[in-house]
């Protein structure tokens, strides 16, 4: 094969690559405007089904990423506090206080766990993937 052909084709095979990457840009650009015409909550998980693209693709583009995360954290919203009754005890007062404390405390822990899973099974596909090209023993990714 001569120098000229193999340019040629590497060539051919980087314009198909970032013809696909930029159709898959435009479709997850598109599941994000759907999901927020429907108001339906943003998140990786959200945005990759719609747009059917791989969880490291979001990861792996800074802009669509921030983007995710801006609108995830938007989407949720900050309850009001109520103004206690009159007959209302101090100490049932505190402990209400206490709990909602400990559920937005567990909510923030589990949506942080959440998203470092997310992380680390888009990592995980980036390395099957990079040994599978590596000629490794691993079964390729589906």
């Amino acid at each position: 094969m001569t120098d000229d052909a193999r340019a040629k084709r590497t060539q051919t095979l980087a314009t198909a690559a970032k013809a696909k990457s930029q159709a898959k840009m435009e479709a997850a650009e598109k599941a994000i405007r759907t999901l927020v015409k429907r108001g339906e909550p943003i998140t990786f998980q959200a945005v990759q089904r719609e747009a059917a693209v791989s969880h490291a693709f979001l990861y792996n583009h800074p802009d669509l990423r921030g983007r995710i995360e801006r609108l995830r954290a938007q989407a949720r919203p900050v309850p009001a506090p109520t103004p206690p009754a009159d007959g209302q005890s101090t100490l049932v007062l505190a402990l209400t206080s206490q709990i909602t404390r400990l559920k937005k405390q567990h909510r923030e822990e589990v949506q942080a766990l959440r998203d470092a899973l997310e992380q680390a099974h888009g990592e995980n596909l980036d390395l099957r993937r990079e040994l599978a090209r590596r000629g490794g023993t691993a079964a390729a990714p589906q």
